[in-house]
C-alpha cells in the first residue's frame, strides 16, 4: 500500500464517521458529529499505520513478519473504555448504550477502511445509519423512548 492509498483509507474513514455523527447531532446527542470523526478516523489511522508497518517489515512480501491484527485488536479494547465513560445509570435506567454502541460501530468502520475494504466500510455505515434511523423511527412510530429498546429498568420496583 502507498502512504496515498492510505490517505484515501483515512479520508473515506473520515466521511462515514461523519455521516453517523451527522445523524446524532440531528438527536443532540453529546457524542456527534466530530466525536464520531475522529473516531473512525483515529481506527482508520492505527489499521493504516499498521498496514504500512507491515509492509516495511516485509519489503520482499515475506511472510511471517508483523501483524496487523495486533494494533486493532487494541482499537476495541480501548475503544469500549471510550465508550464506557458514556454510559449513566440513573434511577429510571441506563442511558447512552446507543450512543456508545455506536461509537463501538465507528471504531469498526474505521478499521474496515483504514484495511482498504472500501464497500465494506459504506455497507457497514449504511447499516449503522438503518439501525439509528429507520429503528429510531419505528420505535417512534410504537410510541418508545428512542433507546427503550435497549435500555434497562433498574429501579427496585
Amino acid at each position: 500500500m502507498s502512504e496515498w492509498e492510505g490517505l484515501l483509507r483515512l479520508a473515506l474513514a473520515v466521511v462515514l464517521g461523519g455521516a453517523i455523527g451527522f445523524e446524532r447531532e440531528t438527536l443532540n446527542k453529546d457524542t456527534g458529529l466530530r466525536t464520531h470523526m475522529l473516531v473512525t478516523l483515529g481506527a482508520a489511522g492505527f489499521m493504516v499505520g499498521s498496514v504500512l508497518l507491515v509492509d516495511l517489515a516485509n519489503p520482499d512480501g515475506q511472510a511471517g513478519r508483523g501483524d496487523v491484527t495486533r494494533i486493532a485488536s487494541t482499537i476495541v479494547t480501548g475503544i469500549g473504555f471510550l465508550a464506557g465513560g458514556i454510559i449513566f445509570k440513573s434511577e429510571n435506567g441506563v442511558r447512552g448504550l446507543t450512543t456508545a454502541a455506536g461509537l463501538w460501530v465507528a471504531a469498526a468502520i474505521g478499521l474496515v477502511a483504514g484495511a482498504g475494504f472500501y464497500i465494506t466500510a459504506i455497507g457497514l455505515t449504511v447499516l449503522t445509519l438503518f439501525v439509528l434511523v429507520v429503528v429510531h423511527w419505528g420505535e417512534a412510530k410504537m410510541n418508545l423512548k428512542p433507546d427503550e429498546a435497549v435500555e434497562r429498568d433498574l429501579s427496585p420496583n
